[in-house]
């Protein structure tokens, strides 16, 4: 089986990162500025509400992303950014699921010596566009994406290793940036590095999962509100 490649995924990334931006960046602007205006508003004790708040926006965004990454898979982007959002909502709850057992199981596993959780990461790495694209069901998702990285898991590793470091450097480097600012200035400062690193994030996934799809039969998905006439 033709192994792919780690370097290729990411300039891949980017490569969408960059011809997309306007929508990428500009849809993550728009769901975070939510967050942002609640962070002024709410007193700290309600912080948890902020927490789930930008777990339930990231949900949504990393399905729209895989939805883009579909549309733009001949070349061009053919929906817009309503319809993308909107083809999320018949598995928005699915995606909430999925992302829930995935939580508790890489935590489990980190609990236990730190490898199992980081074989887990690899193995579910594809499981949010299963859910979106594919739509088995919740269970289902997480055995299909194990089966769709089988025999590249090192592979896998590579992209998310290589994706890790770029946040990471982008979230230091906006550390320094709003060391000496205010409470406002750092949430502003928060708000445009979430808005910066979501679309990578979210597009490593969705990348990832078109990269090996062919390496592996693929169940007949059911269409998305994007995919219909």
């Amino acid at each position: 089986m033709q192994p792919i490649s780690p370097g290729a995924v990411v300039s891949r990334i980017l490569e969408i990162y960059r011809d997309q931006f306007g929508v990428l960046f500009g849809t993550a602007v728009v769901l975070y500025a939510l967050q942002f205006v609640i962070y002024l508003v709410l007193p700290a004790t309600l912080a948890l509400v902020l927490v789930m708040l930008f777990w339930a926006l990231s949900i949504l965004y990393q399905g729209m992303v895989v939805e883009l990454v579909q549309d733009v898979q001949d070349g061009r982007r053919d929906h817009s950014v309503g319809q993308l959002l909107r083809s999320v909502e018949p598995v928005f709850w699915p995606l909430i699921a999925v992302s829930i057992l995935f939580g508790i199981g890489v935590a489990v596993g980190f609990i236990l010596l730190i490898i199992p959780g980081l074989i887990l990461i690899v193995i579910w790495s594809v499981v949010a566009p299963v859910t979106v694209l594919e739509r088995p069901g919740v269970f289902a998702a997480f055995r299909r994406s194990r089966e769709i990285v089988r025999g590249n898991g090192w592979n896998v590793f590579g992209v998310i290793v290589i994706v890790f470091v770029i946040v990471f450097l982008i979230s230091i480097a906006a550390g320094l940036a709003a060391s000496g600012l205010g409470s406002v200035g750092h949430a502003l400062v928060q708000w445009a590095v979430n808005s910066a690193i979501a679309p990578i994030t979210a597009l490593s996934a969705s990348v990832l999962y078109f990269a090996l799809r062919g390496k592996h039969p693929e169940p007949t998905p059911t269409p998305s509100p994007t995919q219909q006439p």
